[in-house]
């Protein structure tokens, strides 16, 4: 049973900043408990160093922060006890496959720590902007596909082939379990890796990278790469105070689309 690693800080402080805060140490999900704040990261060394930074940073002395380690089935447990389903569009993403539609645009989706559900702002802001995109016969990579709902979801709006791909062996195992519970995508595949390990002649007609903005800024040549000429790429997980920078950093590329919601912003571009 895998225990992740958590920060949780305690008194009157927005959950957007402290996810802002701790951006750069890659937090993989976000829960409200009261009036605590959890924030969850891949590895101890992240959490801890995350940690050190709230402690001798903008939270030094302000409030209670601490580390512990989350059991991600109770987890789970507690946010599908919580979870309904979601519409967006013409998207309903539900929670357990006992609740499913028999509708063609449901998609079952199990909470699993960290790996979107279609309940945060980013996930929704990425499949209103999937459903702007013409996907009909399309070739989509979604990077860092963490549940895989872009993926399917691209394959419900109907995308050809979908792949989703992502460095974490638990987002890929959660993926591909999520891919078994929505047995019409047969055309998505799952595989672990990165955009390195992609040849260029695997460009797709839409990328979709639901990441960090610090990781859109890095990964900004290899994700545009990754868009043949005249595709599209949507990115989200980015605050709007990052806005500027992420959009920099894909100068050559035509920003023809946004959605907003609370502090997050979605980015649709395309490439000449």
């Amino acid at each position: 049973m895998r225990l992740w690693p958590a920060i949780e800080v305690r008194g009157s402080v927005e959950a957007d900043l402290v996810l802002a805060l701790v951006d750069d140490f890659s937090p993989t999900a976000l829960e409200e408990r009261g009036d605590a704040v959890r924030v969850f990261f891949p590895t101890r060394e992240r959490r801890d160093a995350a940690l050190h930074d709230l402690r001798n940073g903008a939270l030094s002395g302000a409030l209670q922060v601490r580390a512990l380690d989350v059991d991600d089935e109770d987890w789970a447990r507690r946010s599908q006890e919580n979870l309904r389903p979601v519409t967006i569009g013409r998207l309903t993403i539900y929670p357990e496959p006992s609740a499913l539609s028999p509708e063609p645009s449901s998609i079952v989706i199990q909470p699993s720590m960290g790996f979107g559900t279609g309940h945060h702002a980013t996930t929704r802001l990425c499949l209103a902007a999937l459903q702007s995109v013409p996907l009909a016969g399309a070739t989509v990579l979604d990077v860092g596909t963490g549940s895989g709902v872009l993926a399917i979801a691209a394959a419900r709006l109907g995308a050809a082939r979908a792949l989703g791909i992502d460095t974490d062996p638990d987002a890929v195992a959660a993926a591909r379990e999520n891919l078994a519970l929505n047995p019409d995508a047969r055309n998505v595949a799952i595989e672990s890796g990165d955009l390195a390990d992609l040849a260029t002649e695997r460009a797709a007609d839409l990328v979709t990278a639901n990441l960090t903005g610090a990781l859109l800024v890095r990964e900004a040549a290899a994700l545009a790469a990754a868009v043949r000429p005249g595709g599209f790429l949507i990115l989200s997980g980015l605050l709007a105070t990052e806005r500027g920078p992420v959009v920099g950093s894909f100068g050559r590329l035509s920003l023809i689309g946004e959605w907003s919601e609370d502090e997050w912003v979605c980015l649709l571009l395309r490439r000449p």
